[in-house]
């Protein structure tokens, strides 16, 4: 082979080789490549570019801030991104310090009771008053005191009346005439005039008036309102005592007006009282009265119960729980998780992973440790049932409870184009940390600067460059 055929030889061996480098370093280069992009994901889009010198400062792209420097693209931080302005997060200590609790919504068979004070009254159905019919003077009192228990027929007061005596005469004399009709007609008067049955049988069989009429209680029960005392001269209208019975007594009692409209007749109702303790006596609504009193804002409402015994006595205060609320199946959160204002009602719900949010919800009725809820909750949300108010306040201001969890502070919401930079000491300025090399000198206006200010003893002229001097 000669010397041509070798140099050929060789050239094309060495152009596969290299050939051959050049295809392994192109291969191994796109790899590597494709490697980087499938760890990295799609590249990342820049949320908006900042200047160096002012992060408040803010583009949709790229540019130069105000002092001539490059706008830094800003791609965000994840960690940092809030669910929705009302959101907060708070990390595990300060949960723990602050000593937040959390309870579930759930739905429960709720029952709720209105406690009020009561006043026991006589039972006004069975309460009578006694007045005379005719003029007289009484002549005899056979009860003396208020309180007294009387029978019914009893002996209660002897009465003189000429107009009793006259109606006795009017009887006599139809009898003598034997004159059935004015029989009947003087019997009937004397009826009127409160007569028993058997004062005129004696009175037709004697046939002897009586100067003084014996009078009788028409009822059994408790002498209330004793005017009288023997030798009061009386006449129709004035009330001579009254008559009430105590087998059965009401109770009156005055609720909220929040309340009345969980108040229904034959409601059950439980009351007791301090004198006897231990024992319970139970009851039912009797009477509902159809207006509020317009003072205390509050309604009557009745109540009765039994009273075999005569242990409940009118006046005693006690202590009522009526049955108003009975719910087999309502939304319901503890009470004490609901914050109240005079424009809404909220709950603060913990959404997991250090991240709570306040919500307004709609209330329903509440029952005793609890309040249904009608809307703004579901059932299984977790809601916070202490500190919840801490929470709610900084619900609104993200950036106080950022600073409980040593988070940066973010002032991307300040606007700096209207601050008045005149009043900022710049005295406190760290410039050590400042990016002078972005800075473009060329277009700061020195004119405007006050040298007389600036302490020229800690400049450092060693760092400057003297302009270079043209040849003369």
């Amino acid at each position: 082979m000669n010397d041509k055929s070798n140099s050929q030889l060789k050239g094309l061996v060495i152009g596969t080789l290299i050939g051959t480098i050049i295809t392994f370093v192109y291969f191994s280069f796109h790899h590597s490549s494709a490697e980087s992009e499938e760890t990295t994901g799609v590249e990342k889009t820049p949320l908006y570019w900042v200047a160096p010198m002012d992060p408040n400062y803010r583009k949709s792209g790229p540019g130069q801030s105000p002092m001539g420097m490059d706008l830094i693209p800003y791609y965000g931080d994840n960690a940092t991104i809030e669910d929705s302005p009302s959101t907060v997060r708070i990390s595990p200590d300060v949960v723990h310090n602050l000593g937040v609790r959390t309870e579930y919504v759930e739905f429960k068979h709720v029952e709720s009771t209105i406690k009020a004070v009561g006043i026991v009254k006589y039972n006004e159905e069975h309460l009578f008053h006694i007045h005379p019919r005719v003029e007289g003077w009484i002549e005899k009192l056979f009860i003396k005191s208020t309180g007294q228990s009387v029978d019914l027929g009893q002996p209660i007061y002897e009465m003189f009346s000429p107009e009793l005596v006259n109606a006795q005469e009017e009887l006599l004399l139809a009898l003598t005439r034997k004159n059935t009709r004015l029989i009947q007609a003087a019997e009937d008067r004397l009826k009127s005039l409160q007569f028993t049955q058997a004062q005129i049988k004696q009175l037709k069989q004697n046939r002897v008036t009586q100067q003084t009429v014996t009078f009788y209680s028409p009822h059994q029960g408790v002498l209330e309102n004793l005017k009288i005392r023997q030798g009061f001269y009386v006449k129709p209208g004035d009330t001579l005592m009254s008559i009430g019975a105590l087998e059965d007594v009401w109770i009156e009692v005055d609720v909220l007006e929040k309340q009345s409209a969980a108040v229904k007749l034959n409601q059950s109702v439980e009351m007791s009282l301090d004198y006897l303790p231990g024992r319970t006596w139970l009851g039912q609504v009797d009477f509902i009265y159809p207006t509020l009193d317009p003072i205390t804002r509050t309604l009557k409402i009745r109540l009765r119960f039994n009273n075999d015994d005569k242990s409940l006595k009118p006046n005693m205060y006690a202590q009522v729980k009526i049955n108003a609320y009975d719910k087999s199946k309502a939304l319901v959160v503890p009470a004490e998780a609901v914050i109240r204002t005079g424009y809404s009602n909220r709950l603060v719900v913990a959404l997991g992973a250090g991240k709570f949010k306040s919500v307004e919800v709609v209330l329903g009725q509440q029952f005793d440790q609890y309040i249904e809820i009608i809307e703004g909750v579901s059932a299984g949300d977790q809601i916070v049932t202490s500190a919840q108010f801490l929470i709610d306040s900084e619900s609104s201001q993200s950036s106080d409870f950022k600073r409980m969890n040593g988070a940066k502070h973010n002032d991307s919401s300040m606007d700096h184009s209207k601050m008045d930079h005149s009043k900022m000491d710049d005295s406190k300025m760290d410039d050590s940390k400042m990016d002078h090399s972005k800075m473009d000198d060329s277009k700061m206006d020195d004119s405007k600067m006050d040298h007389s200010k600036m302490d020229h003893s800690k400049m450092n002229d060693s760092m400057m460059q003297e302009p270079k001097q043209e040849p003369q």
